[in-house]
């Protein structure tokens, strides 16, 4: 697939190069929608002629990222396929008529940087400033204290050449002490002695025993693999046959369930709907995000008794209301399971069996759902994927870093980077692009839930989206090369050990120099937030579609904000896109 790149100089004058990033979005939704055709609807796939991937400047075009992988091209595509989603469900809650879904690619672009633009009067995430301003949910200090921070890295083992992710995850103090280290060290406070500390100790193993210590603790932790070596793993291969996403039945005995009637068309095609959102982090809590954005009421909750990252909570809240239960509290399952009984959707977003393992396996609510009257769609999302096919992986926990190491993402950002070494890639983008899918899966579980009935499980991972953006090629050898030329020297000097959040800031710095617009206040919406106390700013949707409006309607708020309630929402209709 060819890919044309129009990118910025140093001196900030855009020039035109090998290809655009608005035919390869082009391509990639072509792929797209072929590789998705068995698990959407086929009015879905009749919007397809009617996607327009626009561009306001010469950076919508850009390659914008310092990576070898279609990241915009592949987000464009998703957000395409939703468009194409939203005007479907549009035509059955309204009058059907001719509706154009248009993508615009700057807004992609600040979407995939959406954590670290993102903020409150100005902070933003690399600001020291930032945790004043966002209640502390680092339960266990995983993110506040430097060296348990750095526990969540890619690190050599003992075998030359040989790499392995260990994931602190949000408890670094099982990762440390497995690998014989202090759980605290308060000598430790300077990033590189920390990582010196870390990678020592991990070189005490090799990479089969680093996977027998996480299997015995119950810790996340993968070796960093080629795309090649994940295809041959037992998983790769199960996996292989799994499209982006899967929609499949889950109890049919519910009659077809109409979108709620209202006086007048609603302005959002997902208005009345109400979903319960049980996610940490980003690629969970990203599904329930967009989901707000078409009008549906998304129900956050979490435990007051487990840690989340605080700053996060700025951009994947957005659009919600966020309640505390904790669902081995009596008095909390009763209120829970108030709120299941006029939910239309959940979105499960832990580990494989962690939900079910309190009493609410997929079956069991739709068969409530079925005595009720109403089917429900639940979608799952998470590390691995392949509980479906019993994929030998499937039951473990991980984050986006461990699904980009262990499908080969990690490796081609290494090789990117001119190393014989992996490196993980800036920003959460496969953790968008799988929320993304998401999304994707939910607006097609709920048209069939509209118009066949019954109750629908929809499935996806990262992994499944990282096998997608793989598959659509890494950018030709120029236009790398270019990327390397015109991108700040600064990043080329990161290595395998360096942090996400180092990684992503020294990519951030190079992208405000090439692209500023970007950052402009025209990308960016903003609102006053109660709850946080000050004006937050996030990116504006990338997705239009004629005749219904896409956004929020409500600014973010920290977890646990709300009464666990489906009353009294409010609802400011100025926030919406024009």
């Amino acid at each position: 697939m060819a890919i044309t790149l129009v990118s910025v100089s140093p001196a900030l004058h855009l020039r035109p190069t090998l290809s655009s990033v608005s035919e390869g979005s082009r391509e990639a939704f072509d792929l797209l929608r072929k590789s998705a055709e068995t698990e959407i609807p086929d009015e879905f796939l009749q919007y397809a002629e009617r996607v327009v991937f626009r561009k306001n400047s010469g950076s919508g075009d850009a390659i914008c990222f310092p990576c070898p992988l279609r990241q915009q091209e592949a987000v464009a595509a998703l957000k395409a396929l939703e468009g194409c989603a939203a005007a479907a469900i549009a035509d059955i809650r309204g009058a059907k008529r001719e509706r154009e879904i248009s993508v615009t690619l700057e807004n992609v672009a600040s979407f995939l940087m959406s954590t670290y633009i993102t903020n409150i009067d100005g902070i933003d995430k690399g600001n020291p400033l930032a945790k004043e301003r966002i209640p502390d949910t680092d339960l266990n200090q995983a993110q506040t204290i430097l060296y348990r921070r750095l526990s969540a890295g890619l690190y050599e083992t003992r075998n030359r050449g040989e790499y392995y992710h260990i994931h602190g995850s949000l408890d670094a103090t099982k990762t440390l002490e497995m690998i014989g280290l202090p759980a605290f060290d308060s000598d430790l406070t300077d990033y590189h002695d920390c990582i010196r500390t870390i990678e020592g100790a991990v070189k005490q193993f090799s990479g089969a025993e680093l996977e027998k210590l996480n299997r015995e603790h119950g810790q996340a932790g993968a070796p960093v693999l080629t795309n090649e070596m994940y295809r041959k793993t037992a998983h790769g291969k199960a996996m292989a046959s799994l499209p982006l996403f899967t929609v499949k039945p889950l109890n049919m005995n519910a009659p077809p369930t109409p979108f709620p009637e209202s006086a007048n068309q609603p302005s959002q095609c997902l208005q009345g709907l109400r979903i319960i959102e049980l996610c940490r982090v980003v690629a969970g809590p990203t599904i329930g995000r967009s989901l707000a954005a078409h009008g549906a009421s998304v129900l956050k909750i979490t435990s007051p008794k487990l840690p989340d990252v605080p700053f996060f909570q700025l951009d994947v809240n957005t659009g919600k209301h966020t309640t505390s239960l904790h669902l081995k509290d009596p008095s909390d399952v009763k209120i829970f399971e108030s709120l299941l009984e006029t939910a239309d959707v959940i979105i499960d977003g832990y580990r494989p069996g962690v939900i079910a393992s309190l009493g609410y396996r997929p079956e069991d609510l739709a068969e409530k759902a079925a005595q009720r009257g109403r089917g429900i769609v639940y979608v799952t999302e998470d590390c691995f994927g392949g509980t479906e096919k019993g994929a030998e992986w499937a039951g473990r926990p991980g984050w986006q870093q461990i699904a980009d190491s262990v499908t080969g993402v990690a490796w081609e950002q290494g090789r990117f980077m001119g190393l014989e070494e992996p490196v993980v890639p800036p920003f959460p983008m496969s953790d968008y692009g799988t929320g993304c899918i998401g999304a994707v899966a939910a607006l097609s579980g709920l048209y069939r839930r509209a118009t066949q009935g019954g109750s629908w499980i929809c499935r996806t991972s990262l992994t499944q989206f990282n096998t997608f953006l793989l598959s659509l090629g890494t950018y030709p050898p120029d236009v790398q090369d270019q990327l390397r030329r015109e991108h700040d020297a600064d990043f080329f000097g990161i290595r395998h050990y360096d942090s996400v959040d180092e990684v992503s800031q020294r990519a951030l710095c190079s992208v405000k120099r090439l692209h500023p617009n970007l950052f402009a206040d025209h990308l960016m919406q903003k609102a006053y937030s109660e709850a946080f106390g000050g004006t937050v700013s996030w990116p504006r949707q990338p997705l239009r579609v004629d005749g219904i409006k896409i956004g929020h309607v409500r600014p973010a708020r920290p977890n646990g904000y709300d009464k666990p309630t489906w009353d009294g929402w409010e609802r400011d209709e100025t926030l919406l896109d024009t």
